[in-house]
């Protein structure tokens, strides 16, 4: 049982920052997180692209003839490409997104799949935040992570999930993990009434229940922590100025929330943050387009502000999607459920450029593209060069590393 099955959320333009005495506090005082290398407060950023991204229309392959025969409506044009070369671009919306990618900050892997792609969203979604695409397993690749991590048991939020429910990604077998979609009403349900937030203070201080159940104490000591955490952290809102002008979106409140947590040092390792949908099976170029702008305006901003506060170093942004489309465009000037798709790695100790080879179009598997590379040695990368962990523990098996991270 987790805490999420307890909170509720909010989103705020306010900040996070120490408090003398707090709980908080005294987590920061914790010996710096073993296993990393020269920093112990470095920063996993994980964008969800909810709903499958299209990677032909993300990253376009505008030198391809057979790009435009596969789609006549959906293609974007070779003049309005974003260029990164001769062969391939960036959608035009992502066109904020070319500054960082100049300056080395930007890494795109290509034709990011793994062996028998599932197409549905509930499996798919599960396979990439478990890491697990032959097995059901039931903690995430982030929350073994989290486990092996040695984190400071008294640190709430030594990871954060910024949406209305804890993702499966960062489940783990002893680390609570808090859902927060938005500071202002986040907290328990039961204290919205005065009766009831007494009653529970006075249930978790009473030694007489009269009752034994193996999961009482587990079940207190969850709703303990969400509640002193729902208190605390009003009180730490104050002390960060955000140096950069975010998307009024859900996205870019998420990410000036993301950057105020980062920047008041609280100990917190990973942060997840959701966009979406881009389950585009019509009319795709409107919604997508509005959606890879959210994300690219979003990312200039946040790479700003954390630079304004000499974070930038700290943070590694990546991105993942269930899937992505299939080749040819449908009757709906959409596109349906398919397979590879780029991912994104931004920030951090990136090593800028395009990673692997873009898929063909000429060697299709049933409609579908190929992957090139298994999206699980990213996640080995991430977890060895970043996080400084052994990735065998954490995502089995045995998959090379890119050259995408120092």
């Amino acid at each position: 049982m987790k805490r999420s099955h307890f909170l509720i959320g909010a989103v705020s333009g306010l900040a996070v920052v120490g408090s003398t005495g707090s709980l908080f506090a005294e987590a920061l005082a914790q010996a710096p997180l073993a296993g990393l290398f020269d920093q112990s407060d470095r920063v996993l950023v994980i964008v969800n692209f909810q709903g499958g991204n299209d990677g032909l229309n993300t990253i376009v392959p505008f030198a391809n003839p057979a790009y435009y025969s596969y789609r006549p409506t959906l293609g974007v044009a070779a003049g309005d490409v974003v260029r990164l070369g001769d062969q391939v671009g960036l959608n035009p919306a992502l066109a904020p997104l070319k500054a960082l990618y100049d300056s080395g900050k930007v890494a795109i892997v290509q034709g990011v799949g793994y062996p028998d792609p599932v197409l549905s969203h509930f499996r798919g979604t599960e396979i990439w935040q478990t890491a697990a695409p032959d097995k059901y397993l039931s903690t995430g690749w982030v929350g073994r992570y989290l486990d092996a991590a040695n984190l400071p048991a008294d640190n709430l939020f030594n990871a954060v999930a910024l949406s209305d429910v804890l993702p499966e990604v960062l489940v783990s077998e002893n680390v609570d993990v808090p859902a927060i979609q938005q500071l202002q009403g986040y907290g328990l349900t039961s204290d919205r009434n005065v009766a009831n937030r007494a009653a529970f203070h006075e249930f978790v201080q009473d030694n007489r229940v009269p009752f034994a159940s193996p999961y009482l104490a587990h079940v207190a000591e969850i709703e303990d922590h969400a509640q002193r955490g729902a208190q605390e952290l009003p009180n730490l809102v104050a002390g960060y100025k955000t140096e950069a002008t975010y998307p009024a979106t859900p996205f870019g409140r998420s990410l000036a929330l993301a950057a105020q947590i980062i920047g008041s040092k609280l100990g917190t390792r990973v942060l997840y943050v959701t966009l979406g949908s881009f389950d585009t099976h019509t009319t795709q170029r409107a919604t997508q387009d509005r959606l890879l702008a959210d994300f690219a305006n979003g990312m200039t901003a946040f790479y700003a502000d954390l630079a304004a506060h000499g974070n930038d170093g700290r943070v590694l942004t990546m991105t993942f999607s269930e899937f992505g489309r299939r080749v040819g465009e449908n009757a709906s000037r959409g596109t349906d459920h398919g397979t590879a798709a780029p991912a994104f790695l931004i920030g951090g100790n990136t090593r800028g450029g395009i990673y692997g080879s873009h898929p063909s179009l000429d060697d299709l598997d049933n409609g579908n593209l190929k992957y090139g590379t298994d999206f699980r040695s990213i996640y080995a990368t991430v977890i060895e060069r970043w996080l400084g962990r052994s990735p065998g523990t954490i995502v089995a098996g045995n998959f090379p590393a890119i050259g995408a991270l120092a």
